[in-house]
Protein backbone atom coordinates (compact mmCIF):
# COMPACT_ATOMS: atom_id res chain seq x y z
CA UNK A 1 0.00 0.00 0.00
CA UNK A 2 1.57 3.21 -1.10
CA UNK A 3 0.74 6.76 -0.23
CA UNK A 4 3.77 8.15 -1.98
CA UNK A 5 2.45 10.37 -4.75
CA UNK A 6 0.40 7.43 -5.99
CA UNK A 7 3.27 6.26 -8.15
CA UNK A 8 4.79 2.79 -8.03
CA UNK A 9 7.88 4.22 -9.71
CA UNK A 10 8.31 6.86 -7.01
CA UNK A 11 7.89 4.25 -4.30
CA UNK A 12 10.42 1.94 -5.97
CA UNK A 13 12.88 4.84 -6.11
CA UNK A 14 12.38 5.53 -2.38
CA UNK A 15 13.01 1.85 -1.63
CA UNK A 16 16.22 2.00 -3.69
CA UNK A 17 17.41 5.20 -1.98
CA UNK A 18 16.80 3.81 1.51
CA UNK A 19 18.66 0.60 0.68
CA UNK A 20 21.61 2.22 -1.09
CA UNK A 21 21.96 5.82 0.13
CA UNK A 22 20.49 6.18 3.62
CA UNK A 23 23.32 4.47 5.48
CA UNK A 24 24.21 1.06 6.81
CA UNK A 25 23.12 1.14 10.47
CA UNK A 26 19.63 -0.33 10.72
CA UNK A 27 17.73 -0.45 14.00
CA UNK A 28 15.35 -3.41 13.75
CA UNK A 29 12.48 -2.64 16.14
CA UNK A 30 10.83 -5.82 17.38
CA UNK A 31 13.92 -8.00 16.78
CA UNK A 32 14.42 -10.71 19.39
CA UNK A 33 16.51 -13.87 19.47
CA UNK A 34 13.48 -15.95 18.41
CA UNK A 35 14.40 -17.60 15.06
CA UNK A 36 10.71 -18.28 14.33
CA UNK A 37 9.98 -14.55 13.99
CA UNK A 38 10.25 -12.80 10.63
CA UNK A 39 12.47 -10.05 12.05
CA UNK A 40 15.15 -12.63 12.90
CA UNK A 41 15.51 -13.79 9.28
CA UNK A 42 15.24 -10.32 7.78
CA UNK A 43 17.97 -9.03 10.11
CA UNK A 44 20.25 -11.85 8.95
CA UNK A 45 19.61 -10.87 5.31
CA UNK A 46 20.41 -7.23 6.13
CA UNK A 47 23.71 -8.36 7.66
CA UNK A 48 24.57 -10.46 4.61
CA UNK A 49 24.13 -7.35 2.48
CA UNK A 50 26.50 -5.29 4.63
CA UNK A 51 24.08 -3.58 7.00
CA UNK A 52 24.83 -3.29 10.71
CA UNK A 53 21.73 -4.37 12.58
CA UNK A 54 20.77 -2.97 15.97
CA UNK A 55 18.19 -5.09 17.79
CA UNK A 56 15.56 -2.93 19.52
CA UNK A 57 13.22 -4.89 21.77
CA UNK A 58 12.05 -4.47 25.38
CA UNK A 59 14.18 -7.52 26.34
CA UNK A 60 17.31 -5.88 24.81
CA UNK A 61 18.63 -9.25 23.64
CA UNK A 62 21.83 -9.80 21.67
CA UNK A 63 20.86 -11.05 18.20
CA UNK A 64 23.18 -12.15 15.37
CA UNK A 65 26.14 -10.95 17.46
CA UNK A 66 24.80 -7.42 17.90
CA UNK A 67 23.93 -5.97 21.29
CA UNK A 68 20.25 -5.15 21.76
CA UNK A 69 18.66 -2.06 23.25
CA UNK A 70 15.29 -1.67 24.95
CA UNK A 71 14.32 1.40 22.89
CA UNK A 72 15.57 3.61 20.06
CA UNK A 73 16.41 6.29 22.62
CA UNK A 74 18.79 3.84 24.35
CA UNK A 75 20.96 3.31 21.25
CA UNK A 76 24.17 5.28 22.00
CA UNK A 77 25.20 5.88 18.38
CA UNK A 78 23.53 7.22 15.22
CA UNK A 79 20.95 5.03 13.48
CA UNK A 80 20.39 5.53 9.76
CA UNK A 81 17.26 3.46 9.12
CA UNK A 82 14.57 2.28 11.54
CA UNK A 83 13.03 -1.00 10.35
CA UNK A 84 9.70 -1.53 12.13
CA UNK A 85 8.39 -5.03 12.97
CA UNK A 86 5.62 -4.05 15.37
CA UNK A 87 1.84 -3.95 15.11
CA UNK A 88 0.51 -1.08 13.01
CA UNK A 89 -1.13 0.36 16.15
CA UNK A 90 2.33 0.87 17.69
CA UNK A 91 4.24 1.75 14.53
CA UNK A 92 3.41 5.46 14.53
CA UNK A 93 5.05 5.94 17.90
CA UNK A 94 8.16 4.18 16.63
CA UNK A 95 8.22 6.44 13.54
CA UNK A 96 8.01 9.48 15.83
CA UNK A 97 10.94 8.11 17.88
CA UNK A 98 12.91 7.63 14.65
CA UNK A 99 12.39 11.31 13.86
CA UNK A 100 13.42 12.25 17.41
CA UNK A 101 16.73 10.33 17.24
CA UNK A 102 17.65 11.80 13.87
CA UNK A 103 17.27 8.72 11.68
CA UNK A 104 17.34 9.25 7.92
CA UNK A 105 14.62 6.77 7.01
CA UNK A 106 11.80 4.63 8.39
CA UNK A 107 10.83 1.27 6.93
CA UNK A 108 7.48 -0.28 7.89
CA UNK A 109 7.54 -4.01 7.23
CA UNK A 110 4.96 -6.05 5.31
CA UNK A 111 1.55 -5.53 6.88
CA UNK A 112 2.67 -2.50 8.94
CA UNK A 113 0.61 0.46 7.76
CA UNK A 114 -0.06 3.84 9.36
CA UNK A 115 -0.76 6.57 6.81
CA UNK A 116 -0.78 9.33 9.44
CA UNK A 117 2.66 8.26 10.68
CA UNK A 118 3.83 8.14 7.06
CA UNK A 119 2.69 11.74 6.51
CA UNK A 120 4.32 12.96 9.77
CA UNK A 121 7.57 11.19 9.02
CA UNK A 122 7.80 12.51 5.44
CA UNK A 123 6.91 16.02 6.65
CA UNK A 124 9.83 15.76 9.11
CA UNK A 125 12.11 15.13 6.11
CA UNK A 126 12.74 11.41 6.42
CA UNK A 127 12.47 8.85 3.64
CA UNK A 128 9.77 6.27 4.34
CA UNK A 129 8.15 3.18 2.91
CA UNK A 130 5.31 1.05 4.26
CA UNK A 131 4.26 -2.54 3.71
CA UNK A 132 7.58 -3.64 2.16
CA UNK A 133 10.35 -6.02 3.23
CA UNK A 134 14.02 -5.18 2.66
CA UNK A 135 14.87 -8.89 2.42
CA UNK A 136 12.60 -9.02 -0.66
CA UNK A 137 13.73 -5.67 -2.07
CA UNK A 138 17.54 -5.96 -1.67
CA UNK A 139 17.95 -8.81 -4.19
CA UNK A 140 16.01 -6.76 -6.76
CA UNK A 141 18.81 -4.17 -6.75
CA UNK A 142 20.95 -6.54 -8.80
Amino acid sequence: MSVESGSAEAEAETVRRILTESGDTWAVVGLSDNPARAAYGVAKVLQRFGKRIVPVHPKAETVHGERGYASLADVPFPVDVVDVFVNSDLAGGIADEAVAIGAKAVWFQLGVIDTEAYARTRKAGLEMVMDHCPAIEIPKLG
